[in-house]
């Protein structure tokens, strides 16, 4: 998961471009990363001293929760979110939509986080004991000193969702723009409707790690839904089509736990 606030990851990026004979993400002038290669995952922290943290780092993300090792915990993810502006955007290396007026916020610990940008990986990053789902959903929240808190919700094919229901027809367009040459276009969604996401949840797992792509940012807290949701294959083929082939997979690979706990919230 990147940070595409403003459409900067961190400090010193002027722009992104999406180079499509290498398969290569331009991140800077002379920095790029993609999910395989010598500019792939196990690399990203050699691409750049900005990103040393992917390979140095000791809370990284996504990780594998065991479900019989998380420590059992009962405090509730409290959500708000409202219906709100929305732009469709092609990042380059996933697909997003960013938030162009307030969408409500997740409550942590008596902190408000404010719902910012969502965007998909596929397949999922994150596994639970093991299994790894065909998508995953991050939605990025920040607080007002600048902590990320991003709630990650799994899905398996089956029946269309609901929420991405409501930009099928735009992510058709975004395809189109790509096939135009405009590899990063943005598509405007209207008002979107977030409350589909306020769904109650029961059960969810929490611990620390990190973005999951670079600058590879730590201390960020992950909330990952332990229902899992449903999406149709033809909604993920959607979310793939506007994505350079180099891009297609963009799941991380996991990570160390490197004494981590995870805990099982359940209420």
């Amino acid at each position: 998961m990147a940070m595409r606030d403003g459409r900067v990851v961190l400090v010193g990026i002027v722009s992104f471009l999406l180079v499509g004979a290498a398969n290569a993400h331009i991140i800077s002038d002379d920095v790029s990363f993609t999910y395989s290669g010598m500019t792939g995952p196990a690399n990203w922290g050699d691409l750049s001293p900005d990103f040393a943290v992917c390979s140095g780092g000791k809370q990284q993300s996504p990780i594998d929760i065991r479900k019989e090792d998380a420590s059992s915990k009962n405090q509730s993810l409290d959500k708000d979110y409202q219906d709100a502006n929305a732009t469709l955007v092609n990042n380059g290396f996933n697909i997003g939509v960013k938030m162009e007026s307030y969408a409500g916020a997740l409550n942590l610990n008596g902190k408000n986080y404010t719902l910012q940008q969502l965007h998909w990986h596929s397949p999922a990053e994150h596994t639970i004991n093991g299994v790894r789902h065909p998508a995953e959903l991050h939605l990025l929240h920040r607080s007002d000193d600048g902590e990320i808190s991003v709630v990650a919700i799994l899905y398996k094919l089956g029946d269309a969702d609901p929420f991405l229901n409501q930009m099928m027809d735009q992510l058709a367009d975004l395809d189109k723009e790509v096939c135009k040459g405009d590899e990063e276009a943005h598509i405007p969604l209207g008002i979107l409707k977030n409350k589909q996401l306020q769904k109650e949840t029961r059960k969810y797992y929490r611990y620390m790690g990190s973005l999951t792509t670079p600058p590879c940012q730590e201390d960020v807290t992950w909330s990952i839904l332990g229902k899992v949701r449903e999406m149709s294959l033809a909604q993920l083929n959607a979310l793939r089509a506007p994505l350079d082939s180099g891009y297609t997979k963009n799941a991380r690979p996991l990570q160390d736990l490197n004494d981590r706990k995870v805990e099982l919230h359940q209420c």
